[in-house]
């Protein structure tokens, strides 16, 4: 299930990741959705190759700092682009040390997430048509 002009959100909170799912569907874009850390790595490990993953930190189950670890052990994902997603209790320079593509404070600005996703990936309509 390669889906390299995909999305993938990460979050605990199902109004969020509708959320997401509905502003970038909107703009064109494919969209995974997975409610925990654990269900984004059954997806990479099936087989799902996002883009770019937006990555909530605080999450039960496997957080987003466990999520990153496993990802980074795994060669075969280590090299997808993460960009967390966050909102109180973490600052700019705790996500530094996980090493992701980018960070974005909740509440997420919708023109920064747009322009965040667009720098990994673009929009369904605009991908070039092979017959």
């Amino acid at each position: 299930m390669t889906v390299w002009n995909c999305v993938m959100a990460v979050d605990d909170d199902a109004d969020i990741l509708l959320a997401f799912k509905d502003v970038l569907e909107m703009e064109g874009y494919c969209v995974m959705l997975a409610r925990s850390g654990r269900e984004a790595l059954d997806l990479l490990q099936r087989g799902a190759r996002p883009a770019v993953i937006l990555l909530d930190l605080m999450m039960p189950d496997v957080s987003g700092w466990e999520f990153r670890e496993r990802q980074l052990a795994d060669p075969s994902l280590a090299s997808l682009p993460v960009v967390v997603i966050s909102g109180q209790g973490v600052s700019a320079r705790d996500v530094a040390t996980l090493g992701v593509a980018g960070y974005l404070k909740k509440p997420v600005d919708l023109e920064q997430l747009l322009g965040t996703v667009e720098r990994y990936v673009r929009p369904r309509q605009s991908q070039p048509q092979h017959a």
